[in-house]
């Protein structure tokens, strides 16, 4: 039982770890550091895009408008740890 405990940490982990790196991404995108011309920088986004999206769009709808200001991952990222946290506190130990 415990090592689907720690797969299940280690997938929330990786989702945190991508949802960071498309935070970032996206930050390089918008100041015109990175381009998405370049095939292979369009490809790594669009990946994360598919991934990170459904669950910021899910915040989104309960979220209300702060201007320009998105604070999805946010809450996203912490709902994660919240979890992450309940799991690792109430899974049976034997």
């Amino acid at each position: 039982m415990n090592s689907l405990l720690l797969l299940l940490i280690q997938i929330i982990n990786l989702f945190q770890f991508i949802l960071v790196i498309f935070i970032i991404a996206t930050w390089l995108i918008n100041f015109n550091i990175i381009n998405t011309s370049n095939r292979l920088v369009y490809t790594i986004m669009d990946a994360m895009y598919r991934l990170c999206e459904p669950s910021l769009n899910f915040v989104r709808k309960y979220l209300p408008t702060f201007g320009s200001v998105d604070l999805s991952p946010i809450v996203v990222y912490l709902g994660l740890w919240f979890i992450k946290s309940l799991l690792i506190e109430y899974w049976p130990r034997y």
